[in-house]
């Protein structure tokens, strides 16, 4: 396991990433909190284009739960069925508009153990919802940054949790807001699984990345 990056090198790659993009937005399209939610947990293992897609014609007719469930199970298989897992995904917003009518009057919760008690809303999207929505530094850790964190040096740790914790601790706090938006894009579009684009690498030369593709 590579070694975690010190507090300057830290300060100096999120001062990159701000300079590049000062106000980084998720990539998934949303109205409200409620929309936000939803949008999140469709996108477990599908892509952000997919989901956004798939809602964009969905969010239009029920972008609160209580239009959601008037509007039925079936009809939501019908607008999302082309992201994977589609059932199961339907299943669970209708389940967690119900919750969130009976339970919450309607209105997204803003705790991390509330909106994780909602079906299909885990760790990461209750992170991504509190952050986008409610500004809250929290960090929603996924593959991109799970894979980063450990081949830059900038979150090193054996799983999600471990990841999440290390951003948290050596992110400098005026870049925590924003911290897991810059990661998620960096790994998305230049930190690439495969084929990282180092050459074009904003912080190639303070990442510890051994096999630089110069």
């Amino acid at each position: 396991m590579v070694k975690q990056l010190d507090y300057h090198t830290m300060r100096e790659i999120f001062t990159r990433f701000h300079a590049a993009d000062p106000e980084p937005k998720g990539e998934l399209d949303h109205v409200n909190a409620y929309t936000l939610v939803v949008a999140v947990a469709l996108s477990a293992q599908s892509t952000d284009v997919g989901v956004n897609r798939a809602t964009r014609e969905l969010f239009k007719i029920a972008d609160t739960p209580e239009k959601m469930l008037a509007l039925g199970e079936e009809a939501v298989i019908e607008h999302i069925k082309t992201i994977g897992l589609y059932s199961n995904k339907a299943k669970n917003v209708i389940k967690l508009s119900r919750i969130l009518v009976e339970e919450h009057g309607g209105v997204v919760p803003n705790s991390r153990a509330a909106l994780e008690a909602l079906p299909g809303v885990g760790r990461k999207t209750a992170n991504v919802v509190l952050n986008m929505w409610w500004g809250m530094p929290t960090q929603a850790v996924d593959t991109h940054i799970l894979r980063i964190g450990n081949r830059t040096g900038i979150a090193v740790g054996k799983d999600v949790v471990a990841i999440e914790r290390a951003i948290e601790d050596h992110v400098p706090a005026d870049f925590q807001h924003h911290a897991h938006h810059w990661l998620i894009l960096h790994g998305r579009y230049v930190c690439k699984a495969r084929k990282p684009m180092c050459s074009t690498c904003l912080i190639r030369d303070l990442c510890t990345f051994e096999d630089k593709n110069l």
